[in-house]
């Protein structure tokens, strides 16, 4: 009779997570909020854009051919590209603020792994670290 195969836990190590200085946490804290109200005062702004260019839209479509209504479409289809894009990086600080209250801020999500400063420093939202960023790229 064939012994049972051991298993494996797949290579995934769980580092131990370093505690973090108060004076640390509160400075990461801070920068990450002043991105997201930076980021939030972007979408209002975006939004308001969109509003304006979409009543300028309505009262100045007389006459248009096809040609000027798919510019304006193509147009109008960026600009709420942009606003969600806008959308999408508030949540991710937004989530960075949550992890750092969890205690679980620089450390990759998918192996436990610390993210190296540098990756937080250039892009402070991060949650895996720049292995496991580079095999989800690939996917």
């Amino acid at each position: 009779m064939a012994k049972p195969a051991e298993t494996r836990t797949a290579g995934r190590k769980a580092a131990p997570k370093a505690a973090r200085s108060t004076a640390e946490t509160e400075k990461i804290r801070a920068a990450l909020a002043a991105r997201r109200d930076e980021l939030r005062g972007e979408y209002d702004q975006t939004l308001s854009e969109i509003t304006e260019l979409q009543r300028d839209r309505l009262t100045d479509s007389a006459g248009d051919d096809q040609a000027d209504t798919g510019t304006k479409t193509f147009e109008r289809e960026q600009e709420i590209s942009l606003a969600n894009s806008i959308l999408e990086r508030i949540t991710q600080v937004e989530r960075a603020l949550e992890r750092l209250d969890e205690g679980s801020y620089g450390w990759c999500e998918r192996c436990g792994n610390p993210i190296p400063v540098e990756r937080l420093a250039a892009f402070p939202s991060a949650t895996l670290c720049v292995s496991c960023k580079q095999l989800e790229e690939r996917r």
